[in-house]
C-alpha cells in the first residue's frame, strides 16, 4: 500500500537537517565542520535541480550565492581554504561534477567505489593503457607522485599545459582525477597573476590509512553507507535523482535501495501528496521526532 507524504512534512524535514534556521546557522569553521560530519556529504554552495544539503544554505539559509563579493555569506571560502589539508573534512570536485565537503567517516564507502584497487604508484598506468585516464590526467598524477604536493600553475607548466588552448584539457584532468579520488586540494597557494591557487596532492599520500580503511568495505556496504547517509539528509528522493547524483547505475541504484528497504532503513511505495511518482524515503521521516 502506498504510503503519503505531506510535502510541508518533507520541507520541515529538510529545513532542520539543512540547517535553514537563522537560529541555527553556522559561525564558524568548527561549526562547519561539525556540520558536515552530521551530514556525511554536502556541496559547498547549492547547486541547481539537486537536492544536498550546502555550506552555504546552512551558513545563510535558503537563498542563492549572490555575484557581490561582498557578501557575508562567503565567510564560507575562507572556512573552506582555511581547512584545506587539516584532516577535517574530504573537500574536492568530487559529487556531480561540483566542489562538495566529505566526513572523513564517511570517506572510505567513496574510496571503496573508486576505481582505485592496489598499488597507487601503478593503478593510474594500467587505466591509462586501457584508455581509461587521459594522458594529461596521467602525466599531473605522476607529477603529483613523484614530487609531491604542487600548486595548479606549477602542475599546468610541469605538464606542459600552460598553453591557453591547454585551459580546458587541464582542467577536466583535474576533475577526472577528483572524481575518482586520485587527487585533492590540500592548501591554497599565493600564486599567479590573482595570487590564488590551490595545492594539489595525491589523495593516498595525504590520507595514508584511507586505502586500509577502504578495503574492509565491500561495494554493497558502501552504497548502503552512503545511501543511507544521503536520505538521513534529504528524507525523500526520486530513486532515479539519487542515482544520478552518486552516478550509479539504475539497476545498482535498485539493488541498494531494496536492501535497505529489507532491513527496515527505507520505505520505497511512497508518494509525496499531490504529486505523481513514487519516491524512497526515510522509515524515520514518519516519525514525529524529525
Amino acid at each position: 500500500m502506498t504510503i503519503m507524504l505531506p510535502p510541508e512534512k518533507l520541507a520541515a524535514y529538510r529545513h532542520e537537517t539543512f540547517n535553514l534556521s537563522p537560529e541555527r546557522w553556522l559561525r564558524s569553521p568548527e561549526e562547519a565542520a561539525d556540520f558536515v560530519n552530521r551530514r556525511g556529504f554536502i556541496f559547498f554552495w547549492p547547486i541547481k535541480n539537486t537536492i544536498l544539503p550546502s555550506l552555504w544554505n546552512a551558513t545563510v539559509g535558503e537563498r542563492g550565492v549572490p555575484n557581490n563579493h561582498n557578501d557575508p555569506g562567503h565567510v564560507t571560502w575562507g572556512w573552506k581554504d582555511q581547512l584545506l589539508g587539516k584532516h577535517i573534512w574530504h573537500y574536492g570536485r568530487v559529487l556531480h561534477k561540483r566542489n562538495a565537503m566529505i566526513s572523513l567517516a564517511l570517506l572510505p564507502a567513496f574510496y571503496a567505489l573508486s576505481p582505485n584497487y592496489g598499488d597507487p604508484e601503478t593503478d593510474y598506468l594500467d587505466q591509462y593503457t586501457q584508455g581509461l585516464l587521459s594522458p594529461e590526467a596521467k602525466n599531473i598524477y605522476a607529477l603529483l607522485l613523484q614530487h609531491g604536493p604542487l600548486d595548479s600553475l606549477t602542475l599546468r607548466r610541469e605538464a606542459g599545459l600552460s598553453s591557453s588552448s591547454s585551459a580546458s584539457r587541464f582542467n577536466r584532468a583535474l576533475e577526472t582525477l577528483q572524481m575518482e579520488f586520485k587527487i585533492m586540494p590540500v592548501g591554497v597557494s599565493d600564486a599567479g597573476r590573482w595570487h590564488y591557487a590551490f595545492i594539489y596532492d595525491l589523495v593516498t599520500q595525504h590520507i595514508p590509512d584511507l586505502q586500509e580503511q577502504a578495503r574492509a568495505i565491500n561495494a554493497s556496504q558502501a552504497r548502503r553507507q552512503i545511501l543511507h547517509t544521503y536520505l538521513k539528509s534529504v528524507g525523500a528522493i526520486e530513486q532515479k535523482q539519487a542515482a544520478r547524483l552518486l552516478r550509479w547505475e539504475p539497476a545498482i541504484g535498485q539493488q541498494t535501495t531494496q536492501s535497505l528497504v529489507n532491513d527496515g532503513l527505507l520505505i520505497d511505495d511512497v508518494q509525496i501528496s499531490e504529486q505523481t511518482g513514487k519516491v524512497i524515503a526515510l522509515k524515520d521521516i514518519f516519525q514525529e521526532k524529525v
